[in-house]
């Protein structure tokens, strides 16, 4: 799942992602989530109350090739006009396929084309929009996966998530006077909803708050923000920094 999160100016894992569409619609901006497959948009969709739910366009697009890319930025342009924030959440949240010496080159390939080339190609095709204006935000959702190996078998997860922290860092390093807001959330621990949380899960929707929450208050530039726990989440919301 490609997924992409903008909100327009009035102009305006796959749990987090909805998340963040439904808090930020519920704060009043005008949000267009984008995703190549139409069933999941149907049931973001059906999420939103009928009270925000003019403020929600679906879009169905590939923002990790750059042809569907740069189609998908026309069509929200003629469809919403000015963008004003992008939380990019791209990929998949898990991958379990084996030790590396029983996977092939193609598997690998296709772990850091979702992880790694759709955040390069969308980020390319979408920035321009927000780059020069220092009241837009551009927001990073990124795990905690790249920096450790969370169990046997999942080591290409952890190959692909790296390289996405990689690709922040050099982001945040290579532009450092760009007037938009440019920041990573960086989850480290499981993303539910209420009917299958664990202990120290993040309830989806507080995740989406305090996303909505940073974008909102746009206090913050270039800062890595870790959530580890739910506490983290009370924070961020209550005092607008994690």
């Amino acid at each position: 799942l490609y997924h992409l999160n903008v909100s327009t100016e009035i102009e305006t894992h796959q749990t987090r992602q909805h998340s963040s569409s439904l808090q930020v619609s519920n704060f009043g901006f005008k949000v267009a989530v984008i995703s190549r497959d139409n069933s999941r948009l149907e049931k973001l969709r059906g999420f939103v109350s009928p009270s925000t739910r003019d403020n929600l366009t679906t879009l169905v697009g590939n923002v990790g090739s750059e042809e569907g890319a740069e189609v998908v930025k026309q069509t929200l342009l003629k469809s919403v006009g000015k963008v004003t924030d992008i939380v990019s959440s791209l990929g998949f949240s898990w991958w379990q396929g084996g030790p590396p010496h029983t996977q092939t080159l193609k598997e690998l390939h296709w772990v850091i084309e979702t992880l790694l080339f759709s955040t390069f190609v969308s980020w390319k095709v979408f920035f321009p929009l927000v780059r020069d204006d220092p009241n837009c935000t551009y927001t990073f959702i990124t795990g905690g996966a790249g920096e450790k190996l969370l169990m046997p078998g999942t080591g290409f997860l952890t190959v692909g998530a790296a390289s996405t922290l990689a690709f922040c860092q050099v982001l945040r390093e290579e532009y450092p006077e760009v007037p938009c807001k440019l920041n990573q959330v960086k989850i480290n621990t499981g993303v539910a909803p209420p009917e299958r949380m664990a202990p120290g899960y993040l309830n989806h929707l507080d995740l989406g708050e305090a996303v909505a929450t940073l974008v909102e208050r746009k206090s913050s530039s270039h800062t890595v923000f870790p959530v580890n726990c739910p506490a983290d989440l009370k924070h961020v919301i209550l005092e607008g920094n994690l």
